[in-house]
């Protein structure tokens, strides 16, 4: 086992199962104080899972956990799904989740947002929190169903009257009007006391070390040639071979970027630098090169900070370049929107082989 699966392990064993804090609380349910900090923290993990494409679809306080410390951590990933999972109508399809805690879209087979589905889930668990008990629970279920879509709850009279809006608004069965997270973070009954999510930098890494992001090592550095190979390079030769193409190796995750994705190319290695600064700088970021190693910082503070990438060029074989490109810091899907814009600016420079190009040609 290896020292990470054994550390979550260890983790996990430490833990205690939310739904117990609530079977030993008064009538229970928890003090509004007591709930709004664990909601805090809910609406910090969801919006985190979020950040990184992840829609958890069966929020529950079973699948809630308590550390050692009194932290809550989410578990119980087995229905979830991700960005990349979704239709051609940016919709999901699979209706699943635990009947009490299911938004009413999910119901209707119509398609839903991963992140409107999550975050009715986070209303009724801040109901459950506050009320001791569900908000929607029928012995039928076409009853808890009509319920769920109609959104018929009433709130408790114990509740504050701010506690109440704030649920009624996230407890909307317009998935369209409902509250987000964005909005949810900035409403005054959740930000009494808040204390911000704290989140680590993936990658601190100074144009000193970059090497460090990538995990490569100093003999791939790209060293200046003045000319250029007349002979046919083995890589050039593969690619030219349809069952041999290792353009999809690089090329493919140029759709589907994560927090690290890589092109190749034919054009000069400082030809290509000059080309990323370019592209770079009008999409509002600033640019510090050393060498064949490249740092963007954007100038605009993101859900997460400051986006920053790494950027370094290496040398494959002769008059072939692979630029990888790493996230170091700020949020993922600000990233993957980044990198969408900043890749259409890199066309011209990215390697397609002459199959590639004729088959672009043809369509």
């Amino acid at each position: 086992m290896s020292r990470k699966c054994l550390r979550l392990w260890q983790a996990k064993l430490r833990s205690t199962l939310f739904s117990s804090l609530l079977m030993g609380a008064k009538n229970g349910r928890l003090k509004e104080d007591d709930a709004r900090r664990y909601f805090q923290q809910l609406i910090n993990a969801v919006d985190y899972c979020h950040s990184r494409g992840v829609y958890h679809r069966d929020l529950k306080p079973e699948n809630l956990l308590l550390d050692s410390y009194g932290v809550l951590k989410i578990s119980d990933f087995g229905l979830s799904t991700f960005e990349q999972q979704v239709r051609e109508d940016g919709l999901l399809h699979t209706a699943c989740g635990t009947p009490n805690y299911v938004a009413p879209e999910v119901l209707n087979n119509k398609g839903y947002e991963g992140t409107s589905s999550d975050v009715w889930s986070c209303g009724v668990i801040l109901f459950v929190l506050m009320g001791g008990y569900l908000p929607f629970d029928e012995p039928n279920l076409i009853a808890l169903y009509r319920k769920i879509c109609k959104a018929e709850f009433s709130c408790p009279s114990w509740f504050s009257s701010s506690a109440k809006k704030l649920i009624h608004r996230i407890l909307d069965p317009n998935p369209a009007t409902r509250m987000t997270i964005p909005e949810i973070l900035e409403n005054e009954w959740f930000k009494k006391d808040y204390k911000p999510a704290q989140f680590q930098e993936e990658d601190n890494v100074n144009l000193d070390d970059v090497d460090a992001v990538f995990n490569k090592s100093k003999e791939n550095l790209v060293t200046e040639r003045k000319e250029k190979p007349t002979s046919m390079n083995a890589f050039e030769l593969i690619s030219r071979s349809q069952s041999f193409n290792l353009e999809n190796l690089f090329e493919k995750q140029m759709g589907h970027v994560k927090r690290e994705t890589r092109f190749t190319s034919q054009r000069p290695a400082n030809e290509i630098m000059s080309k990323i600064e370019a592209t770079a700088k009008p999409l509002g970021f600033n640019v510090h090169k050393k060498n064949y190693k490249m740092k963007l910082q954007g100038d605009k503070h993101g859900r997460k900070g400051h986006l920053s990438v790494a950027t370094e060029v290496f040398e494959v074989a002769p008059s072939v370049h692979m630029v990888e490109l790493r996230k170091t810091g700020g949020d993922t899907l600000e990233f993957h929107k980044f990198y969408k814009n900043f890749s259409s600016g890199l066309k011209d420079i990215v390697w397609k082989s002459e199959e590639t190009t004729t088959e672009e040609s043809r369509s």
